[in-house]
């Protein structure tokens, strides 16, 4: 049974307080000295009793990225993938959010309801889009895809040992960041284009990295909001993708 990290303490929350709790959540910390309601050390905590408590889940969650990108290749249509896409963001929104980094941030609460209804809004997508597929025909979707895929399954990891981000206290494919990279690398290959809701939380998750990535110098999801831009703009420059139904 998966548990938190035991830190269990009861806080006092004030506006302020919520609004750094939203520009660092899910995200490594850079080591910055930055004044927070909870501490890095605690911070930090949280990764490790995640990717201890889930091992050898990272594993498992990093092939199913994997295999969704295989059957994007392979033509396969949305109710493979957009399944995969559902199942990664309720892990995010149940076990990361809710169960391990609401143990020292209270709106983690918050992140973890909007990652759950990200979840069901694949499944709503697959449902109204019966002819999606995810195999662009331009190249510089195709391009664009690959670069943002390319980034969160090699880069992505690559930067965080390079930079001094030793794992168990380092984010795995399966945490916000990583896996929203890949999110928006899948999205860049969808036709149709995919509608408004399913970009919403997806990008808003972008801007709260990013958010992170200045103000605590992580600098490996600095490619998080590049990775929004480059998505919506690949699909919305791509004259063969056709406006949902």
């Amino acid at each position: 049974m998966l548990r938190g990290d035991g830190l269990g303490r009861t806080r006092s929350v004030s506006i302020p307080d919520t609004i750094l709790y939203i520009s660092t959540a899910g995200c490594h910390s850079g080591g910055f000295r930055v004044q927070l309601p909870f501490s890095i050390e605690e911070f930090l905590a949280v990764f490790r009793a995640y990717n201890v408590a889930v091992w050898p889940g990272q594993v498992a969650l990093y092939l199913l990225g994997v295999a969704l990108i295989s059957l994007a290749l392979r033509g396969f249509s949305r109710w493979g993938i957009a399944g995969g896409l559902a199942l990664l963001w309720a892990w995010m929104g149940a076990v990361y959010h809710l169960a391990f980094f609401s143990a020292i941030n209270p709106a983690a609460r918050l992140f973890g309801g909007a990652f759950l209804l990200q979840a069901g809004l694949w499944i709503v997508w697959a449902r109204r889009a019966p002819g999606l597929k995810f195999q662009p025909s331009d190249a510089s979707r195709r391009f664009a895809g690959w670069a943002l895929l390319g980034y969160a399954f090699i880069v992505y990891p690559i930067l965080n040992v390079a930079l001094g981000h030793e794992y168990p206290t380092m984010p795995t494919f399966g945490a916000p960041c990583p896996t929203t990279i890949a999110t928006l690398g899948l999205l860049t290959w969808a036709t149709p284009r995919p509608p408004w809701f399913v970009w919403l939380v997806p990008v808003l998750w972008a801007v709260v990295g990013t958010s992170a990535a200045f103000t605590l110098g992580v600098r490996e999801d600095l490619g998080l909001l590049a990775a929004a831009i480059l998505a919506i703009a690949a699909q919305l420059t791509s004259r063969r993708a056709a406006a949902p139904a």
